[in-house]
């Protein structure tokens, strides 16, 4: 393992511990098997650490989210479920890190405070992804956006997901959380999303010749 690497993980267990305010540089040191100065060779501040944590958790639960969005894709899921997929392996690969520290809504809080410029560039990119997600499932299973763009889709599922969050501070419980946001992320697709006019009058005209095949007398 990389000595920063090394270092994360003890970070990310110390502020799992102790929480943000109470840790200290020198613990992460200790907790990753280091003097002190060659922390600081690493990162110059315990606000330094903290935002690397910060950023190795979104680009870990960006990643998770591609690979479940691809995984539910071709289990052949609709794009509600695909949807909800991706956020599921959002959720948990951003907090099970976390998960069962005292601490979670100061981490979250301190989140925002040390890291807001990390926070708007993985906002960014998770709905760049979850809009790329639509169009791809739009076009593979002939469905069309009603009166909205699937960057303007992305942004309302995305606005859901957070307004959940003031129901459960920290995304905790996750179970119930996922399940409050989950009816959101369908009631959502069911309005914007519908059939696409061209495939319907194909399988009409599908129908019309399998009837006239089979009675001679008519074709």
């Amino acid at each position: 393992m990389k000595p920063r690497d090394r270092i994360l993980d003890a970070a990310m267990l110390v502020f799992r511990r102790q929480g943000f305010r109470r840790s200290s540089i020198e613990q992460a040191a200790e907790a990753a098997g280091l003097t002190r100065q060659a922390l600081y060779h690493h990162f110059k501040s315990k606000e330094a650490l903290f935002r690397a944590v910060i950023e190795r958790l979104h680009e870990n639960a960006l990643a998770a989210e591609i690979a479940a969005a691809t995984a539910a894709e071709e289990a052949g899921g609709s794009l509600a479920e695909i949807l909800i997929a991706e956020f599921a392996a959002r959720l948990k690969q951003f907090i099970a890190p976390l998960e069962g520290s005292p601490h979670v809504e100061e981490l979250f809080s301190e989140h925002l405070l040390q890291a807001r410029d990390i926070y708007q560039k993985y906002a960014a990119r998770y709905a760049d992804e979850l809009a790329a997600a639509i169009r791809r499932v739009c076009r593979k299973q002939n469905l069309v956006l009603k009166e909205m763009t699937a960057t303007e889709l992305a942004r309302c599922i995305e606005i859901a997901f957070h307004g959940t969050k003031s129901a459960y501070p920290g995304m905790q419980p996750a179970d119930a959380f996922l399940r409050d946001f989950s009816v959101m992320v369908r009631t959502l697709v069911a309005g914007a999303v519908g059939p696409s006019p061209k495939a319907r009058p194909a399988k009409a005209k599908s129908a019309k010749k399998s009837v006239r095949t089979k009675s001679g007398d008519r074709k």
